[in-house]
């Protein structure tokens, strides 16, 4: 790309990205600190995808999504997973009208914009299967219908990762559908202070919307016009391809520590989310510092650790961080 024509980039992507600050401001009236998570969801919005978030409770990880969702105004729905949920309470079901006598579709929950999937890992087979076709395929099947979703489209999943007890672990296929795993750390002392002072407030502030539905689906096609090199392409599938043969990148002592290397789906999620990172910047191009803010988020679900590395207690996180710090930076 010329320098001209990048300068003009940068100069679109400077005036297209001012709403993030407004954004950020009005989900701050609500979130203390955990810009991290915040950044994310944005991110995950920008990029079409999902997001898993995992934490302790009281992460503020259901309030951030609400925040999220009363900052854009679009629809917003809040499923609570139990181990007693049905497909049909998720998607809908076909309803017989005695005085009619026919059926018709009463539609469910996930008929939203924005949907949170809080505590997903409670839900047996049957119903993170019926999520599973929403999120990929954008559409719902009752009984011999198919309805399409709403552009846009975003599920955001929370789960627990103390509890074992009534839990129905997401099978590696599925979490692989999430673009992000995020994991969501407890907040700093003086940011707990201002949580504490907060919540004690007769009259907390109210989010106002800042941003139309349409609005988000035009800064999709924003951010795909970001510029990449061929050296952060490269970089991006040198990455990925360290997690399924470190051997081949000077890590040979990591082939029997990993079980399975990030999918095709991580070299895509990469590339995709530095976009939108270096648009959350204010920058037309992409650097490999949007690579590493993002890479953790994008990789570590995805890196299938073997037995023995669980043994010697070594995470697909540390793995993870390996590979960055091996493969070389362009």
């Amino acid at each position: 790309m010329q320098r001209a024509e990048l300068n003009a980039l940068n100069a679109r992507i400077e005036s297209e990205s001012t709403f993030i600050e407004k954004l950020l401001v009005e989900i701050g009236k609500i979130i203390i600190g955990q810009k991290y998570m915040v950044e994310r969801l944005v991110i995950g919005l920008l990029c079409n995808s999902h997001i898993l978030l995992e934490g302790v409770p009281g992460l503020a990880k259901t309030t951030s999504v609400q925040s999220l969702a009363s900052a854009i105004s679009t629809t917003f729905k809040r499923i609570q997973f139990t181990p007693d949920l049905l497909p049909a309470d998720l998607i809908g079901t076909l309803i017989y009208n005695p005085q009619q006598a026919n059926f018709y579709v009463k539609k469910g929950p996930i008929f939203a914009n924005i949907i949170l999937a809080d505590e997903i890992n409670r839900a047996p087979a049957k119903v993170q299967s019926a999520l599973l076709e929403a999120m990929q395929e954008r559409q719902i099947t009752i009984g011999d219908q198919t309805f399409r979703l709403e552009d846009p489209f975003l599920v955001l999943a929370t789960q627990n990762p103390i509890e074992q007890e009534g839990t129905y672990p997401l099978p590696e296929a599925q979490v692989d559908r999430f673009m992000f795993k995020l994991s969501v750390d407890y907040p700093s002392r003086e940011e707990e202070l201002q949580i504490l002072r907060w919540n004690v407030q007769d009259k907390p502030e109210e989010i106002k919307p800042v941003i139309q539905a349409e609005d988000i689906i035009h800064l999709r096609s924003i951010v795909r016009q970001i510029y990449m090199d061929t050296k952060i392409e490269n970089y991006i599938v040198d990455l990925v391809c360290a997690s399924r043969r470190p051997a081949d990148y000077g890590l040979p002592d990591y082939t029997d520590l990993i079980e399975y290397g990030a999918s095709p789906r991580a070299t895509i999620s990469l590339a995709v989310a530095a976009r939108a990172h270096a648009f959350m910047r204010h920058r037309g191009y992409v650097t490999p510092a949007d690579i590493h803010a993002i890479g953790k988020d994008v990789l570590r679900h995805r890196v299938i650790i073997s037995y023995e590395a669980e043994a010697r207690e070594i995470s697909s996180e540390q793995i993870v961080q390996k590979i960055f710090e091996t493969v070389e930076i362009p």
